[in-house]
């Protein structure tokens, strides 16, 4: 985990002093506590794009953004995943990733969010 993406994870959770923080937080930490060995990144920042939260072992896990309505968590590899609870609800439509659109009423099944991500991590370093 690299200081400098895990500050700028913290400062983005900061920005959101609302739900869409506290989700990003929530996600955060479901992550961590399904892969102990998660990294930490901050990609593609631009002029005029602040950058995005990136969650990686042996390539992508995934992305972690926020919107107006939706914390958006982008698997890379999303569609080579099975997902028995459901929880891909956006990007459906593509040969690669697969997003969960998180809205302010919605509930996190961590349960499910956890086995998501360990997949992730077993396919990347499958492909390795």
């Amino acid at each position: 985990m690299t200081e400098d993406a895990s500050q700028k994870i913290d400062a983005r959770i900061a920005e959101y002093d609302d739900w869409r923080g506290k989700t990003l937080a929530k996600v955060r930490k479901a992550i961590h506590a399904a892969d102990p060995d998660v990294v930490e990144e901050w990609k593609w920042a631009s002029a005029n794009k602040p950058g995005t939260p990136v969650w990686s072992h042996g390539g992508i896990i995934c992305t972690g953004e926020v919107y107006k309505s939706v914390v958006k968590l982008t698997f890379a590899k999303g569609a080579s995943l099975a997902d028995p609870r459901g929880l891909f609800n956006s990007s459906l439509d593509g040969n690669t990733r697969r997003a969960i659109d998180i809205a302010e009423s919605d509930k996190i099944d961590e349960t499910a969010l956890k086995a998501l991500v360990r997949e992730a991590v077993a396919l990347n370093l499958k492909k390795k």
